[in-house]
């Protein structure tokens, strides 16, 4: 895929999936009366009939790539056509082995009262840490484990995280990163990835 496309593509899916992103939050919100909520469930539906009428295949996987990077459109951490991931836009340093990105998280992703689910904190930085390690998703690294600490609730609201390359053992990458708020750090990750079989075989 070209990055014309890939711009293309993005102008067009891009303001629909956040279309769809700030009806999930309305939708969590709303105190709407019987009738108007009604009225909205059925033009969901008719937008979801005509979105139907024309869908890619489940089995395809998307292998097209901009500058080397795979274009993971529904990625739960930054799929652009994904409206339930935040999403990320992920910043790199120049080697890619350190990585780090801002952004906001609001009642879609809840779990105690104010605060953001822990299982979410830790999706977050499970795929930061893997951006790290794979170098941007260049190369083919999975997360072999990871050890999440929480450190104090993470505020739902606008968040920092970042993660670092620490060290390269054979086919194994270690990783540290943490998630933020302007208070300072709430969760704390280390992260062991792996280069699967088939990758070191034609590495």
């Amino acid at each position: 895929m070209s990055a014309d496309e890939h711009d293309r593509l993005t102008a067009v899916y891009g303001p629909l999936t956040d279309a769809v992103r700030e009806l999930i939050d309305a939708t969590i919100r709303t105190e709407a009366d019987e009738d108007t909520i009604r009225q909205a469930r059925t033009a969901i539906q008719t937008a979801t009939d005509a979105l139907r009428g024309r869908v890619r295949d489940e089995s395809q996987v998307v292998r097209y790539a901009v500058d080397g990077r795979p274009v993971v459109w529904s990625n739960a951490v930054i799929g652009l056509r994904n409206p339930i991931a935040p999403p990320l836009t992920i910043q790199h340093d120049s080697d890619r082995t350190r990585c780090w990105s801002e952004f906001t998280l609001n009642a879609a992703y809840e779990g105690p009262p104010g605060l953001v689910h822990g299982g979410v904190c830790a999706l977050i930085l499970d795929h930061v840490l893997g951006e790290a390690a794979s170098e941007g998703l260049t190369k083919p690294l999975f997360t072999g484990t990871i050890t999440v600490r929480y450190v104090r609730g993470t505020p739902l609201g606008r968040l920092r995280a970042e993660a670092a390359v620490e060290r390269t053992e054979g086919f194994k990458t270690f990783v540290s990163g943490h998630l933020s708020d302007a208070e300072g750090i709430t969760a704390e990750a280390e992260g062991i990835f792996i280069q699967p079989a088939w990758a070191r075989e034609t590495g």
